[in-house]
């Protein structure tokens, strides 16, 4: 096979850095294009600001398998696809509403595969709905013990302290 040709060029604007251009084509090197192509994509940074994720949360969720592994641009930069855009928003609102790592992962293989019924995702929400109500009813008994503590004592500079004997007591 012939050496491919190269190809010599003279950028014009930026003549006093470097006055010949010389690139050999990717087909004959078999190597990564030595130019920038323009990505359809975004990168992580613009993926966190629209999501108002965060950069490291991003990097998690790939790592564990919420979100796919993005290619690489030709200069190494990850480049997502608009769509993962709502793919994280929809992994932050489960986070947000209490759906633990494991059961996010279901609900999105639910939607993955499009196999998903109304019947598995309303069970699904059905059960945290169960969790978050009983969090709720231990946030209230801790408030009340709280209050209750706190209102018994009187903040003065004397050694006994209701707060502190309500945290000692059964």
């Amino acid at each position: 096979m012939a050496p491919a040709p190269v190809l010599k060029t003279s950028i014009s604007s930026l003549d006093f850095f470097l006055t010949d251009f010389s690139v050999i084509p990717v087909v004959a090197t078999d190597t990564r294009a030595f130019f920038m192509v323009l990505q359809t994509g975004l990168l992580r940074a613009q993926l966190a600001k629209l999501t108002g994720c965060n950069l490291e949360t991003i990097r998690y969720y790939e790592k564990v398998g919420l979100l796919p592994p993005p290619p690489r641009s030709a200069n190494g930069y990850r480049v997502y696809s608009p769509d993962l855009t709502q793919r994280l928003r929809f992994i932050l609102r489960a986070r947000d509403i209490g759906f633990s790592m494991e059961e996010t992962r279901s609900l999105l293989a639910l939607t993955d595969t499009g196999t998903q019924t109304c019947a598995e995702v309303k069970h699904k929400t059905e059960v945290q709905l169960e969790d978050v109500r009983a969090k709720i009813a231990d946030l209230r008994r801790m408030e009340r013990i709280l209050a209750n503590a706190a209102a018994k004592c009187s903040g003065g500079e004397v050694p006994e302290c209701p707060v502190l004997e309500a945290l000692t007591s059964d």
